[in-house]
């Protein structure tokens, strides 16, 4: 039987701002939109799971007590909005660190995959059936070494820089925002498996002991993680939904479609990927936050109108004055090149 889903989120600049090295609770700020998402998340049956790299320890920046408050902070931020994280992982080892317990080099390190690794064994997670989000391409990586299926925010702000050994991401998303459309468009279009007959009753294990579990020897050797588990969550049952049945016989063939009939399944995909195709383009607009360069903008362009108003009503008066009307549309155009300003501000923001 599989485990639970989940959606691993690295921490700053997918939840948080990130200024550079975080040391104080005061620095925390959630990103536009990022509790809705997280909400979002839960809704959809995954639990959240962060896996943060935390050098800083390492390094002497920020002590692990002071991190425990920092992640006490961000869980307080996201409850208020009614987002909550099942567990925070997070690795504070580097080779490179100043303090020596922590001067190392670790599988739990993104881009290794140890903190999903341990989060999967402690939290019975499906791996296969749960996503990674990150701004970087460690965090892809650490999510397809995983096996689970990764999503690459890309912010204008502050590009991810891939390197030539990096994995593609399988999506790119702007915020947290868009990444809950494109997981639910992606689980929408899984296959409904119908129902079948209930498998036979799997043999004893005593019948069988050659399918007992591989001795701890075996698995791999990860330094463990540290990890928060988030209290609020314990009064919170997930009721993962029942996985339906398959029996051997029921997928030992499948029935060969008719030419004409995949002619037209590839016609429809073809379309629907050209349809995902032109709603993408301008997804930079659908997601972008407010600017108050774009609302002065607007301001200025209603001001220009009023003027050219007023021009046209000195221009129609019985007794026309000319000075009156070049100095309204004198007005008006030193009013529409300041819109014209700001608005490329704003495209530039």
């Amino acid at each position: 039987m599989s485990g639970g889903k989940a959606i691993f989120l690295d921490r700053d600049d997918t939840i948080i701002d990130d200024p550079g090295y975080i040391n104080s609770p005061e620095q925390v700020k959630l990103l536009v939109g990022a509790a809705g998402a997280m909400a979002d998340f839960r809704k959809m049956g995954y639990k959240l799971i962060v896996v943060s790299n935390q050098s800083g320890i390492a390094r002497g920046i920020i002590t692990e007590q002071v991190l425990g408050q920092i992640h006490e902070k961000l869980k307080q931020l996201l409850a208020e909005q009614n987002a909550y994280i099942d567990r925070i992982y997070y690795c504070p080892y580097h080779p490179d660190g100043v303090i020596a317990k922590f001067r190392k080099y670790s599988d739990c390190r993104k881009p290794k995959p140890g903190m999903l690794l341990a989060a999967a064994k402690e939290m019975d997670i499906d791996l296969a059936d749960s996503w990674m989000i990150g701004n970087s391409y460690r965090d892809i990586t650490a999510g397809k070494t995983a096996g689970c299926r990764t999503i690459l925010i890309k912010s204008s702000l502050k590009m991810p820089v891939k390197k030539r050994d990096d994995p593609d991401a399988d999506f790119d998303a702007i915020n947290l925002r868009e990444a809950v459309n494109i997981i639910k468009r992606e689980t929408a279009s899984k296959p409904v498996i119908p129902p079948f007959a209930p498998m036979p009753e799997s043999p004893k294990p005593a019948e069988h002991p050659q399918q007992t579990a591989a001795p701890e020897s075996e698995s791999p050797q990860i330094e463990s993680p540290r990890i928060i588990e988030d209290k609020q969550m314990e009064q919170t049952e997930i009721i993962e939904p029942v996985k339906v049945a398959q029996t051997v016989e029921a997928v030992k063939e499948k029935p060969r479609q008719p030419a004409a009939e995949e002619v037209s399944t590839k016609t429809e995909k073809l379309l629907e990927d050209i349809r995902l195709l032109l709603k993408s383009r301008n997804r930079d607009e659908l997601y972008s936050d407010f600017s108050v360069f774009k609302l002065f903008s607007g301001f200025m362009q209603i001001v220009v109108l009023g003027c050219l108003f007023i021009a046209l009503r000195y221009k129609m008066s019985p007794n026309p004055e000319d000075s009156a009307v070049y100095t309204a549309i004198g007005f008006a155009i030193v009013f529409q090149l300041m819109a014209m300003t700001l608005y490329i501000m704003h495209k530039d923001k």
